[in-house]
C-alpha cells in the first residue's frame, strides 16, 4: 500500500502518519524529517538544504526523490509506505509515479487533510513553542503556506484525475481524524 498524506503545513500529516505507523506497521517517509535529520547530522546534504528549509522554500526535486528512493525497499518489506509531505508539486508526483512504476507499484490512496488557515496558524504557533523548530517561525510558516497554495494545491486535480483522492476533515480531534483515515484505508 502506498499512501500519500496531503494538506497544508500544520494540518496534522506527521501526527496522523505516526498513528498509521503504530496501527499498521507501515513506514513513514517524511521528507521533512529526513531533511532535518540530514541537517542535524552535519552532512554535506544537510548543509546544502539548511538555508533552503530555514527560509521556508522547497528543496530540489532531485534531492527529495533521492531520499525517497533510498527508503522504498524498507517500506515494501513493511507492507506500506506513508508519504508525508511528499510529493509537494505535480512534477514530484509524476517522478514518484515513475519511481513506483519501475518497482511495479503505484499510489493507492491520497488522503487530503482539510483544515482552515486560522487553525493552521494556531497549530503552527503551538508546535513552534513546544518543539522549537527553526522552520516554524511565523515568517517561514507564511512562506510555506504560500508555497503550498501556489505549488502543492495543484496536486488536488492531479490525484482526483487518478481517482485516488479522499478528503478527510482535519479539524476534529486526533482520534476522530485517525478514525476517518482508517475508514478510507479499510475501504481501500
Amino acid at each position: 500500500m502506498n499512501l500519500v498524506l496531503f494538506g497544508p503545513p500544520g494540518c496534522g500529516k506527521g501526527t496522523q502518519a505516526k498513528r498509521i505507523v503504530e496501527s499498521r506497521g507501515w513506514i513513514q517517509l517524511s521528507t521533512g524529517d529526513m531533511l532535518r535529520a540530514a541537517i542535524a547530522s552535519g552532512s554535506e546534504l544537510g548543509r546544502r538544504v539548511d538555508g533552503i528549509m530555514a527560509s521556508g522554500a522547497l528543496v530540489s526535486d532531485e534531492i527529495v526523490i533521492e531520499l525517497i528512493a533510498e527508503r522504498l525497499g524498507e517500506a515494501e518489506a513493511a507492507g506500506g509506505a506513508i508519504f508525508d509531505g511528499f510529493p509537494r508539486t505535480v512534477a514530484q508526483a509524476k517522478a514518484l509515479d515513475e519511481l513506483l512504476a519501475k518497482r511495479g507499484q503505484k499510489i493507492d490512496s491520497v488522503i487530503r487533510l482539510v483544515v482552515d488557515n486560522d487553525e493552521l496558524v494556531t497549530r503552527m504557533a503551538k508546535r513552534s513553542a513546544e518543539q522549537g523548530r527553526a522552520d516554524d517561525t511565523v515568517e517561514a510558516f507564511k512562506t510555506r503556506l504560500s508555497v503550498y497554495e501556489e505549488q502543492t494545491a495543484p496536486l488536488i486535480p492531479y490525484y482526483e484525475g487518478q481517482g485516488v483522492l479522499h478528503d478527510v476533515n482535519g479539524m476534529g480531534s486526533m482520534d476522530a481524524v485517525s478514525a476517518a483515515i482508517a475508514d478510507v484505508l479499510d475501504k481501500g
